[in-house]
């Protein structure tokens, strides 16, 4: 039995708790392959277009500004195959790959997330903090084939770049744009 909140059952935290207990001894069968976005995203816009689930937003992001951004499990799915497909053909990427996000809060580093879950490539998270030093260490010990940055802070990340022997390509959020990196809104 779930428990009904604002109209939607869900399971209770026990409920939880005693899935995976039952995953880890072995009485329940685990998928060969599982992938969040698909399996679990996808499923969800599924079931609110057919109408078996209330319309959630699966996404709400709201600025300090006030800006906000909204997607439905629809659009969150859409966007993220579109992302993915950016990543895979423009940026040359393949399954098992990394990724370094060098990124602020933006609704874009959520979207990128769910992009790699997506096409099986790891996502490495990176706060707009991180020192050059510190972008330099993450690039060579994971050997990311690809960064993500925002438009202001590209600047600061190129000096570490060269030094990279296995960074394949460079990918901008934001509007604006720089020599040798690819644009995502443009791609998009």
């Amino acid at each position: 039995p779930c428990r009904s909140v604002h109209g939607n059952n869900r399971l209770l935290p026990s409920q939880i708790v005693s899935y995976y207990e039952s995953i880890n001894q072995c009485e329940k069968e685990l998928p060969e392959y599982f992938n969040f976005a698909s399996d679990v995203l996808d499923e969800w816009a599924r079931l609110e277009k057919d109408g078996r689930k209330a319309a959630n937003p699966a996404f709400w992001w709201v600025s300090e500004e006030g800006e906000e951004v909204k997607w439905s499990f629809e659009e969150l799915g859409s966007l993220s195959r579109r992302a993915a497909n950016v990543l895979c053909e423009a940026c040359a990427l393949q399954r098992g790959d990394r990724v370094l996000a060098v990124l602020p809060r933006v609704p874009e580093w959520w979207l990128l997330s769910v992009a790699c879950m997506r096409a099986g490539i790891v996502f490495i998270p990176g706060t707009s903090q991180l020192t050059a030093k510190d972008i330099s260490y993450r690039l060579q010990a994971s050997k990311a084939k690809c960064i993500i940055t925002s438009d202001t802070l590209a600047p600061a990340l190129e000096s570490v770049l060269p030094g990279s022997q296995v960074l394949k390509s460079k990918l901008l959020v934001g509007r604006g744009s720089r020599d040798g990196w690819l644009n995502l809104k443009e791609l998009l």
